[in-house]
């Protein structure tokens, strides 16, 4: 495909010009990333956004994908010498990956078929002459291929010719894709119930007896279908009919007049390529295709929810005092000054199975009057609305000005037994971490959630069902250009969070902080240039999304 072609098709489906779209992926190939194109670099682009800039790069890895197998399954079939001028114009006129493997398809190396046994067997000379339907008898024509060896009588030789006919049918490109669109069509996605015990909680009570149109159905009921498949709880298929598509193949390979014997055997063929080889093919293609579908717009929801959680306005320059609710554990407070230095950690037991109301009263009037907390952040997990309640009675007991927040908690956990936080409090145990962790979302969401693999934050019902490896990559997408947008102080960031900006690496972002730690803060964004393995390209890419506070130079 040529560049221009590439270009149009790009611009296309990102709705962007070609020249916006060339702009995109030189600057992306000289190493530019994809926050410090959509910032620094909009009049080569025409300001597109992070979002666009990004799709852009996706469609042309996409591209790249699939001209690079063009030119394999073009190999491979000169491999064979059987590749024609219109079979390569073909495959090199294709825009998407199925129909290239639609076109390989009859030239691929198959394993040990039906069709390839009754080849060996000798019989595709008879397959070809039942599709020229100038036979009068047809008995006649099948015995001179019985063999004692290979094929006992004619009924084998017959069976052995459709099967060859079968698969012929079945690797026609053009037929396939007749069939794959009135497949979408018309087809109905159909679930029934395989193992109703298995299904506890009767969450796919709704499934035992449902059927859609597939161009219908919607992308989160087939994320709750694939799942009660998954939990072998349900049966799923796609039924299409029939009658309709042996009538698009018999078009395509039964004379319209004529009255041949051989007509009767070629449509055995067809009914069999369909039924066999066709329509469990077909039905995984159409499968994938609604699952990839669901996916990307799943996917697309909670990194919507992710940059939602991060971009949450901080509440800086305050003491938090956390809380981490539970009920048999006890509730874990943890209180941290307006730069988030954890100053003290306790527990309280207010709530049942061995409540102490009195004493837990107690304890939080006296962290209060210690330090001048004027926010209490109070985790959303178990306990959270008696914890609510009770800490709302403390408050109106004191009558003060002291108010409290629900805060997502999700995450939480993951980060209070990760290495980084046990680096960060090696004396603390897991759950009062959580509620340091919980004080601080209040005070800087963005720089806390970032200490956690984007999955844990918890960010949809069918996070797991969908591909981890795209949703890693959409996640993570957006924690970067959250970072970036927001920009970061080079003194007070975590490695982290560093790690996230434009350009620096985890170790990278490591070396900063070990340099900071071992000489001080840095008082200008040049000094950045002594890092180790921070070169003249990371610099460029990194340094306009840092920032070093009260630094002489203004633009710092």
């Amino acid at each position: 495909m040529e560049q221009k072609q590439i270009l149009q098709l790009i611009a296309k489906d990102v709705a962007i010009k070609p020249g916006q779209a060339d702009a995109v992926i030189k600057l992306l190939e000289e190493g530019n990333t994809v926050p410090f194109i959509a910032r620094y670099r909009k009049e080569a682009t025409g300001s597109l956004d992070e979002v666009q800039i990004k799709a852009v790069e996706d469609r042309y890895h996409y591209i790249q994908q699939l001209e690079q197998r063009k030119e394999e399954v073009i190999r491979l079939i000169q491999e064979q010498d059987k590749l024609t001028p219109e079979l390569e114009q073909a495959i090199q006129a294709a825009t998407v990956l199925q129909r290239v493997e639609d076109l390989y398809r009859p030239y691929k190396q198959k394993r040990r078929t039906k069709a390839t046994i009754a080849k060996e067997k000798g019989l595709e000379p008879l397959a070809d002459l039942l599709l020229e339907y100038r036979i009068d008898a047809l008995e006649q024509l099948a015995r001179a291929f019985v063999d004692a060896e290979k094929v006992a009588n004619v009924e084998d030789a017959l069976a052995g010719a459709r099967d060859i006919l079968a698969e012929r049918f079945a690797d026609e490109a053009a037929i396939r894709e007749k069939i794959r669109t009135y497949s979408w069509k018309d087809g109905v996605l159909v679930t029934s119930v395989k193992n109703a015990e298995a299904d506890e909680k009767n969450v796919f009570e709704m499934y035992y007896e449902y059927e859609e149109p597939v161009n219908r159905i919607v992308p989160h009921r087939i994320l709750a279908v694939n799942r009660g498949e998954k939990e072998e709880i349900l049966k799923v298929a796609i039924q299409v009919p029939i009658d309709r598509v042996l009538m698009i193949m018999w078009k395509e390979w039964i004379p319209a007049t004529g009255s041949s014997p051989a007509i009767a055997e070629v449509k055995l063929a067809i009914e069999d390529s369909y039924k066999r080889l066709i329509q469990p093919s077909i039905e995984r293609e159409l499968r994938n295709e609604l699952t990839e579908k669901a996916e990307t717009q799943a996917i697309h929801i909670f990194s919507e929810n992710l940059r939602n959680l991060l971009l949450q306005p901080p509440m800086k320059g305050k003491y938090v005092l956390g809380v981490d609710p539970a009920y048999r554990t006890g509730c874990k407070l943890a209180v941290v000054d307006e730069t988030g230095k954890m100053l003290e950690v306790t527990a309280i037991y207010p709530h049942p199975p061995k409540p102490d109301v009195a004493k837990s009263k107690a304890v939080v009037k006296e962290i209060l009057a210690k330090y001048p907390i004027t926010i209490i952040a109070i985790g959303n997990g178990t306990a959270s609305r008696e914890t609510e309640q009770f800490i709302a009675d403390i408050l109106n007991e004191l009558e003060t000005d002291t108010a409290y927040v629900i805060v997502n908690e999700a995450g939480a956990s993951v980060y209070s037994a990760s290495e980084i936080a046990r680096a960060e409090f090696p004396d603390l145990q897991v759950e009062q971490r959580s509620a340091v962790s919980i004080a601080r979302r209040l005070q800087d969401p963005l720089s806390e959630l970032v200490k956690i693999e984007p999955k844990a934050v918890g960010v949809g019902q069918y996070q797991h069902d969908v591909s981890q490896k795209k949703l890693t990559e959409s996640l993570t997408f957006i924690v970067e250009t959250a970072v970036n947008q927001v920009g970061v102080d080079v003194n007070t960031a975590s490695a982290s969070l560093l790690q996230y900006v434009s350009g620096l690496s985890k170790t990278v972002a490591e070396n900063i902080v070990k340099v900071r730690e071992e000489t001080g803060q840095f008082t200008t964004r040049a000094q950045l240039k002594k890092i180790p393995r921070l070169g003249a390209k990371t610099y460029e890419q990194a340094i306009g999304f840092l920032r070093v506070p009260g630094a002489k130079n203004a633009f710092d």
